[in-house]
């Protein structure tokens, strides 16, 4: 526990600033960048890389997960979603529920312009009606 109150929201701000530069968005200029902090107190990242076929794209929030998970973590404690203008971006209905896969409901969601001004929600305000794993 103690390795996870050293990552601050500052550390999530500048790591998906950091990603963010290496989005690969040709089609729509609009490069986003979003690191996670896992349970084992890792931060994981991941960018935007859009596709000619825009649905075969992919959102920087599934990047992020995706490193999580190849990592073998599998609990999101908070997310920083990183929008390159001067409005925070929330995350798409699909990226909603790839995030709620991983998370609790007290889950920080943080929604940062490009200046770092952030915003937060929880996972239950973002997505209400979310499906579930029985669990």
């Amino acid at each position: 526990m103690e390795k996870l109150l050293k990552k601050s929201n500052q550390d999530l701000l500048t790591a998906a600033a950091c990603v963010q530069k290496k989005a690969y968005a040709p089609y729509s200029s609009f490069q986003v960048g979003a690191a996670l902090l896992a349970e084992d107190g890792c931060i994981y990242s991941g960018c935007n890389v859009e596709n000619a076929a825009y649905p075969l794209g992919q959102c920087a929030e599934a990047g992020a997960i995706a490193d999580m998970v190849k990592a073998g973590n599998r609990k999101i404690k908070k997310i920083m979603i990183m929008s390159p203008t001067d409005e925070s971006c929330p995350p798409c209905g699909g990226c909603r529920q790839k995030i709620q896969e991983f998370s609790d409901p007290d889950t920080e969601i943080l929604m940062a312009d490009q200046t770092g001004n952030a915003s937060s929600i929880t996972m239950s305000e973002l997505l209400p009606f979310a499906f579930e794993l029985d669990k």
